[in-house]
């Protein structure tokens, strides 16, 4: 069963802000901690979130706001870092690092990536299907 998946929202944005709060104070950190609060090191723009806005464990971000969800976007990027560290869906860490490679960044690399993995899932979603790995390898292979 995947670690996330029995939790709730709010639950999974307070895993956010300890991780946050974790390494702001120096404290030490589980490893999915540690990794949440790396991603959440390279987001600056989502750092008053995390620190204390209490309203936003509980807000809803939505497109026509014109505000991305940062626990989505953030969240995507440990899928993306987790497909890449095991390979899945096969091929996905060679593509990452080509981007990688091309684009001279890492986060920027993820960047593309967790795109091409966030409309793949809202396509299947929209559809009523599982998310297709060859659809989500394709769009990362277009990047």
């Amino acid at each position: 069963m995947p670690v996330f998946a029995s939790q709730g929202r709010d639950e999974l944005r307070e895993m956010w802000v300890e991780a946050w709060r974790k390494r702001r104070a120096g404290l030490p950190a589980e490893p999915l901690e540690a990794e949440l609060a790396d991603v959440a090191g390279e987001h600056p723009e989502y750092h008053d979130i995390l620190e204390g806005d209490e309203g936003a464990l509980h807000r809803d971000w939505t497109p026509e706001q014109g505000q991305s969800n940062p626990f989505l976007h953030m969240g995507l990027h440990v899928a993306v870092r987790e497909g890449i560290v095991t390979d899945r869906p096969p091929g996905i860490a060679a593509i990452a690092q080509s981007l990688r490679t091309r684009l001279g960044s890492g986060h920027e690399a993820e960047h593309q990536l967790l795109e091409c993995l966030a409309e793949t899932l809202w396509e299947a979603q929209r559809a009523g299907l599982p998310p297709d790995q060859d659809t989500y390898l394709e769009k990362a292979r277009q990047r």
